[in-house]
């Protein structure tokens, strides 16, 4: 009788019913699942020299009792059992907890196997595993699972141990042979025994590298061939635009692009001019000059006789945006209009009439450019501003605004390239990682919560000068769970500092959307001094009188947002200043503040903090949209990702991955996801 990697799990002997059941509460239903059910360490338990070891390291010895044991209970189900071994030269302290029923299996003159944490400076083995006799059987690497409490390791090592006899080698090879060959990858049945069964440390790391190539080209298949269908499905609109008139446009602007800029500019004239419909990111640190390539983009799509749209999350970002763009475009006849939700009904419906009958060249406003009632004519380019504050359906339904419009989505916010390439893997993303010359570093410090006097009298010597401050914290009113500063109790404390000398305003999250917008505007019109604040004014405001930024508690906060809040000073001409308080008890909280001092570059912070916290965090659980991988770590992995993404562009532009027996299961492998299949691509 035939055996296959798809028969179900009880088919293995030794899986009946009850174990059956035990294996389905951890996801696995057949045989397949089981073997691609990977350890998450491997023990190690080879015999050491303890005159080798490091303090607290995990150990295996061998070595003779040379005590009774004694035993002391600590209370209910609780002891503490300890015996003295001799191993080599060493007599060291033996400790078993919780495990006092060894006392009559141990006695002096035996030989034992005891592994565990090994203690230096008290010459003691907190034992984890122990074995009558000396090391024979025991491999000398053990892999561990994530159980889930439902069964012993041992024993569900034994049942992958008859899994991978089961299959006896029919493992299904996705990888084709002159990969295998060109990056010494081991075969599939070959890194399974690796994986699973690993004779030394090397076996699992050539294991490793095989599955998490395997991973991260199967998921760049997916992405690159989802990437493919959409430009060839979604036709865009040709736009033929007066290169003579974009050329003047952008020598009319009272400063010279940066390389990066030039650059950027020729990537989205090249599309516009593409049939490919444009699916664009465009991510550029605090200050890099997004605005002013949207202006570039939007005019070089007017000038071809299309209107264009850029839509912010905030009101008073989107009317920045229109005042910065009317500046520059309404002396090349372009009509600017904004629409917000505040525009008042009359205005609204003369703005509307024009829009539809395509008087107005560019919209500008709020999520109120998505309404059903807002037409364009003939849109050619739709840009999205911090497009991580808007959701899907709100950027669709602006994309979806007319005949297949080019899109483009602009964020603030650094994004790791590991990231990039898998969170935006659909899209094409274009990077802005030059500042203007000229511009000013911001002046970052890092301070003890005890030096809060002398942090009050800098602020107060910007303040004198006519300058303006943030004071940022991580809560808003005072919390017993967390001890930190909050919101309310930091601006009634600096009202009173600042009494009949400067004025103290307050915002959060709390506040309806008008107060905001009208705390935020009485700041930037310099009705307000100082403004205390949570994260809310992380994005999109631009007050360049403001010079001065306290950030309490700094340790609460990631770096990559720790960076965006100091973006909000260091806008205008004037020596900018940051100030971290923050006395951070770990050794990741102290090198976060470092690096803070360290750089201005989002784009270091942001591969440092992607580092630190890790894929989920950096995105935030609920919102990355992060694909989990068995083996593959995108931190860590970066350059298999980006030789997997090279490879999944090169097999599918090529007719052999589509007919070559070789690479059938992975074609198979994507069609069930539901990814691709040639005739979608075709």
């Amino acid at each position: 009788m035939s055996t296959s990697i798809h028969d179900p799990v009880t088919s293995i002997k030794g899986i009946g019913k009850t174990t059956g059941q035990q294996l389905e509460a951890l996801g696995i239903i057949s045989v397949y699942d089981l073997v691609m059910m990977f350890p998450y360490r491997h023990e190690d338990y080879r015999l050491k020299d303890l005159l080798e070891t490091p303090h607290n390291e995990q150990v295996t010895i061998e070595g003779k009792v040379e005590s009774e044991p004694s035993i002391l209970f600590l209370g209910k189900n609780r002891s503490r059992l300890q015996v003295r071994v001799l191993t080599g030269r060493h007599l060291v302290k033996a400790v078993f907890f919780n495990q006092h029923y060894l006392k009559n299996r141990l006695a002096p003159g035996m030989i034992v196997t005891i592994s565990g944490k090994w203690d230096r400076g008290r010459q003691l083995i907190n034992v984890s595993n122990f074995s009558d006799g000396p090391k024979t059987d025991q491999a000398d690497f053990e892999p561990v699972y994530s159980l889930k409490t439902v069964m012993h390791q041992k024993s569900f090592r034994r049942l992958m141990r008859n899994a991978l006899d089961y299959v006896n080698g029919e493992h299904i090879e996705s990888l084709p042979a002159d990969i295998l060959q060109a990056y010494r990858l081991p075969t599939i049945g070959a890194a399974m025994e690796m994986v699973h069964f690993p004779k030394s440390p090397e076996d699992v790391k050539h294991a490793r590298r095989r599955f998490v190539y395997e991973e991260l080209l199967l998921f760049q298949l997916k992405m690159q061939g989802m990437k493919k269908i959409r430009k060839e499905a979604e036709k865009g609109m040709v736009i033929h635009y007066d290169l003579a008139k974009v050329k003047n446009f952008i020598a009319s602007l009272p400063f010279e692009l940066t390389s990066a800029q030039k650059r950027v500019v020729n990537e989205l004239c090249a599309e516009l001019k593409s049939p490919m419909r444009m699916n664009r990111l465009l991510q550029g640190d605090v200050g890099s000059g997004k605005t002013v390539v949207a202006a570039i983009a939007l005019y070089a799509s007017i000038t071809a006789g299309f209107q264009g749209a850029l839509m912010a999350p905030t009101e008073i970002l989107a009317e920045q945006h229109a005042a910065s763009l009317a500046e520059w475009l309404e002396p090349f006849d372009v009509t600017v209009a904004f629409l917000a939700g505040s525009t008042k009904v009359k205005a609204r419906r003369n703005l509307l009439e024009k829009l539809e009958s395509g008087e107005i060249d560019l919209l500008i406003g709020t999520h109120a450019l998505i309404q059903p009632d807002v037409l364009f004519k003939n849109p050619g380019l739709v840009i999205t501003d911090e497009q991580h504050r808007f959701g899907v359906e709100q950027r669709r339904i602006l994309r979806d605004k007319g005949l297949n419009p080019n899109v483009l989505f602009m964020t603030a916010t650094p994004i790791p390239r590991t990231l990039a390439i898998t969170a935006f893997g659909e899209m094409d993303v274009s990077v802005l990682d030059e500042l203007p010359a000229g511009r000013k570093e911001i002046e970052t410090h890092w301070m003890k919560e005890d030096s809060l006097l002398p942090i009050l009298q800098k602020m107060e010597k910007e303040l004198n000068n006519g300058q303006q401050a943030y004071v940022i914290c991580p809560l808003i009113e005072e919390s017993d769970k967390l001890d930190v500063q909050n919101a309310v109790d930091v601006h009634s404390q600096l009202t009173v500092h600042f009494s009949g000398r400067h004025t103290v305003g307050l915002m959060h999250g709390r506040l309806h959307a008008d107060d905001k917008e009208a705390i935020m505007r009485e700041f930037s019109e310099g009705t307000i001094d100082v403004l205390v604040s949570t994260t809310v004014v992380e994005v999109g405001v631009n007050v360049p009188n403001a010079t001065f930024m306290l950030i309490y508690d700094a340790g609460r906060f990631g770096l990559s947002q720790l960076h965006q809040l100091r973006g909000r000073v260091g806008r205008g001409a004037k020596q900018s200043y940051c100030i971290l308080l923050a006395d951070p008890k770990t050794e990741e909280g102290k090198e976060r503040m470092q690096s803070m001092t360290e750089t201005n570059d989002g784009f270091i912070l942001a591969e440092k903090d992607l580092e630190l916290r890790g894929a989920g965090d950096f995105f935030g659980k609920k919102q990355s949209g992060m694909p989990e991988f068995k083996m593959a770590d995108l931190v860590h992995d970066y350059r298999a990702l980006e030789t997997a993404r090279k490879d999944a562009e090169r097999f599918l532009e090529s007719n052999s991955f589509w007919e070559d027996e070789e690479y059938e299961v992975l074609r198979n492998q994507l069609e069930e996801s539901g990814a691709l299949s040639k005739d979608r691509i075709d």
